[in-house]
């Protein structure tokens, strides 16, 4: 008897198989890497809060380690509520009208203590000046700039300012005009053509809308859906590129694969829907890690280590695959850009991307968001279908003020002193770090510093339950923090060795009263895979009430 036909559905999906098997071997193995899965689980974990016992005694040390702690946060709080009182009360009063800061103070401590220490440990969000590398609050208080303003701040905040005020005066007689362009943006576009190497040039308010200009424009010119962005890598607030933990909707177009992985060139280089490639090279300080913020930092497993060599290797490895392929690649480069290169990261790692994503310091101080892209790419019709148009163009792209801020950015770009801070940059930084990092240990004090030239990121040496109090003690010593606390500091090319030197004299004397406090007491019996069951426990002790 002959066999019986293979129906086109069971066949196709016979070949679909392999296919499918390799896309979940180049997922990363974390929860992170699993959109669907992290969704559920997120779903799952119920809220509970430790009681005013179990708050300073999570770790099991003894009730004299327990008063030590109670004492140490009395005087901790003390002295953040002292030396900046109208700040945190007007930071308070705003935080009533305002849901992003509402969020930030909700996300500063691990939500299990947040009942027992939130309420003592607070920090104002307002500032009324700046001068070097430090920052102004209400009372007069000058603090150290770590925050970077998310990335903006790669030259000091005094060139910005700088930048503002001369292109303020530039296109005062145009003023706010939109629709029609400012002569001084010809100058800009050829200037980023020659940055960026690449044809055209589109303009946009925001790093997140530039990124949805780039994906967008790739999926219409291949007429391929899915798009590959990497595991932990952030791209902007747009759910269509952050899919899983946080986004009600259902993202079926985008695979989220594993960075620096063969198993994802065989995926790039055997399926034929992948539109794009998204690339963030800022993790290549932690591949495949999320952003370091000390909400989630219930123990000291978090990692960090960059390989300038390696990664500019996968990125390489990368660009031959997608051209293989016909795949775009996009290098968003909007935090990292000029920060480690004038040429920024397609320069730094000697690689050249199909389209560019830039924003926060190329704008001068301002919002801005700029795709740069091959010319075949940026085209928004078809000739030979008329109708067919992709309509993107944002109401305020190109807005005078922008534009003259962005000039002026650009032109300092070229100034000599400006160059000179491009030189010995990584030699610089990782040296600075090096004599922290020593300085640190030879105190027996359980920190450490991991880099990407100037945005630093803190790991911890000793298991603990308590590093996410460090950020506190950092703020108590002058040390200005973005909201991730130590996570992530962003240093400005400004820092001097002088200014770097008192900002590592803080880190070091907030570390040891950190340490006089008994935050990061051991007895040597815990480890991190100890508190993991810790939490899991007292995560099945929730369930179980809530049943």
């Amino acid at each position: 008897m002959s066999e019986a036909p293979v129906s086109p559905k069971r066949d196709s999906s016979r070949w679909r198989l392999p296919a499918r098997l390799a896309l979940s071997r180049a997922k990363h193995p974390s929860v992170t890497g699993h959109a669907k899965l992290g969704k559920r689980l997120a779903r799952l974990l119920p809220y509970y809060a430790y009681d005013s016992d179990e708050a300073y005694r999570s770790d099991g040390c003894p009730e004299s380690v327990a008063e030590r702690r109670r004492r140490g946060l009395d005087r901790l709080a003390i002295r953040l509520c002292e030396k900046a009182p109208k700040s945190l009360a007007q930071s308070r009063a705003l935080a009533e009208g305002v849901s992003d800061l509402q969020f930030i103070e909700s996300h500063r401590v691990p939500f299990q203590y947040r009942a027992e220490f939130a309420s003592k440990l607070r920090v104002g969000s307002l500032y009324q000046a700046s001068d070097g590398v430090r920052i102004q609050d209400l009372d007069g208080q000058w603090s150290y700039d770590l925050t970077g303003s998310f990335g903006v701040n790669v030259f000091g905040l005094d060139f910005y300012k700088s930048c503002i005020d001369r292109a303020t005066q530039r296109v005062a007689a145009l003023g706010p005009l939109l629709g029609p362009y400012h002569p001084v943006i010809l100058e800009n576009v050829e200037r980023l053509k020659e940055i960026s190497g690449l044809d055209e040039v589109s303009f946009h308010m925001s790093g997140t809308e530039a990124v949805m200009q780039a994906t967008a424009c790739a999926r219409y010119h291949t007429r391929r859906k899915r798009l590959v962005r990497f595991c932990g890598a952030y791209h902007g607030w747009w759910d269509g590129v952050q899919p899983g933990v946080g986004n009600p909707r259902d993202v079926h177009d985008v695979y989220t694969l594993s960075e620096m992985s063969n198993a994802t060139l065989h995926v790039l280089d055997t399926r034929s829907d992948i539109a794009c490639v998204l690339v963030n090279p800022l993790q290549a300080l932690a591949p495949n890690a999320p952003a370091a913020g000390d909400v989630t930092l219930l123990n000291s497993r978090r990692t960090a280590h960059f390989d300038k060599e390696a990664y500019g290797r996968w990125l390489r490895e990368l660009r031959e695959v997608c051209s293989r392929r016909g795949i775009v690649l996009i290098l968003d480069e909007v935090f990292l850009g000029f920060r480690v290169a004038p040429g920024g990261v397609q320069e730094y790692f000697d690689v050249r991307a199909d389209m560019v994503t830039y924003g926060k310091t190329l704008g001068g101080g301002l919002p801005v968001g700029v795709v740069c892209g091959r010319s075949d790419l940026m085209k928004r019709y078809r000739d030979d279908r008329p109708s067919d148009i992709h309509f993107a163009r944002g109401t305020f792209g190109g807005h005078p003020y922008v534009m003259a801020a962005m000039n002026e950015f650009l032109r300092q770009m070229d100034d000599e002193k400006v160059r000179e801070t491009y030189e010995g940059l990584d030699e610089k930084w990782d040296g600075r770090r090096d004599r922290l990092n020593r300085e640190l240990r030879d105190r027996g004090l359980p920190v450490e510093f991991a880099n990407l030239t100037s945005v630093w990121t803190t790991l911890y040496t000793r298991a603990s339950r308590y590093n996410w109090m460090f950020q506190f003690y950092l703020r108590a010593e002058g040390l200005a923090l973005s909201w991730v606390g130590s996570g992530r500091f962003i240093f400005s090319h400004a820092y001097d060795d002088e200014s770097f030197a008192e900002v590592a004299r803080r880190i070091v004397l907030a570390a040891e009263k950190m340490e006089e406090d008994s935050w990061w007491w051991s007895d040597g019996s815990l480890d991190d895979r100890g508190i993991n069951r810790q939490i899991l426990g007292r995560v099945a002790r929730a369930w179980a009430r809530r049943g």
